[in-house]
């Protein structure tokens, strides 16, 4: 981050690139924006310029296939107001896309993962579940109605949810649900706070359908996520296997997950609400106990 001599906007960078998630090349591309833009968005901030990361086999992938990846990408970038720049494509035998994002924000209103407040109320903006998905698409498991859910979500651009709370107060900390799933951005979050939060599971948004396809879709990323971040999450009685697996599902294009004081937070979801953004208030940031991330 960056602030310009004399005061005015701060900068962000990011970067974000990943092998296709869908058969759908266009898609794709727009999948990939959505997810490369979403740091800047969970930091508070407005996404500007992009530059593109491109990866191709020299064979076994024909040039309007590209054409589509990069043209879904472009489109996303336009909806989200940002400028192509250019970018950088090799050669390689797996297929990998994103982008390096630049973004602005106000130097005095940057959210990280680190301001969240005992009291404070949890706010997620988007299902879990496109890990699972993702893999059963991959082994073609996965239903066309739950694709359809899953893909509308991963290249639907967390804009409007980061929008809709960027002038709010009472806005403490933000970081976007990725790789690490739930279980690990939640544990980032609670340490570099110093607050435990403590989740109801049963407000947990998941997509339709995703529950009964966990135990035969588990990936890579979901077990390396267990196995690291695990030791520090508690689990309530009664909480179904398949949830406690599903909390620690690697997503693609996540939601954003919000820490707002309990005194703006029906206002916060009244925000969401009115800019179509289908949050759920999940839980509080309590005391730091012995468990960073408590389910209950």
């Amino acid at each position: 981050m960056y602030a310009w001599e004399g005061g005015g906007p701060a900068l962000v960078q990011t970067v974000d690139f990943f092998t296709p998630i869908v058969d759908d090349p266009y898609l794709y591309g727009q999948i990939a924006a959505a997810n490369s833009l979403s740091d800047v968005y969970a930091m508070g901030g407005r996404p500007v310029t992009a530059l593109a990361i491109a990866a191709f086999p020299q064979e076994g992938l024909d040039t309007e296939e590209i054409a589509a990846i990069f043209l879904g990408g472009f489109d996303k970038l336009r909806e989200a107001g940002v400028a192509l720049l250019g970018g950088h494509t090799v050669q390689d035998r797996e297929i990998k896309f994103g982008y390096s994002v630049t973004g602005a924000v106000d130097p005095t209103r940057i959210l990280t993962n680190a301001g969240a407040k005992v009291g404070d109320r949890l706010i997620l903006t988007k299902p879990l579940g496109t890990g699972v998905v993702g893999t059963a698409i991959k082994f073609g498991r996965a239903p066309a109605a739950v694709v359809a859910r899953v893909v509308e979500s991963m290249r639907t651009l967390n804009k409007a949810a980061a929008e809709a709370l960027a002038t709010m107060d009472g806005v403490h900390a933000c970081t976007d649900i990725t790789g690490f799933a739930l279980a690990g951005h939640g544990t980032e979050m609670a340490s570099a706070s110093g607050v435990t939060l403590s989740i109801t599971a049963a407000s947990i948004p998941v997509f339709e359908g995703v529950l009964e396809m966990v135990a035969g879709n588990k990936s890579g990323g979901m077990s390396t996520n267990r196995e690291h971040f695990g030791p520090g999450v508690e689990f309530g009685a009664g909480i179904s296997e398949d949830l406690r697996l599903l909390v620690f599902d690697p997503q693609t294009s996540g939601g954003l997950l919000f820490a707002v004081d309990s005194a703006q937070a029906g206002k916060a979801m009244g925000a969401l609400k009115r800019a179509g953004v289908p949050a759920m208030d999940i839980g509080e940031a309590v005391p730091q106990g012995p468990n960073p991330l408590v389910f209950r």
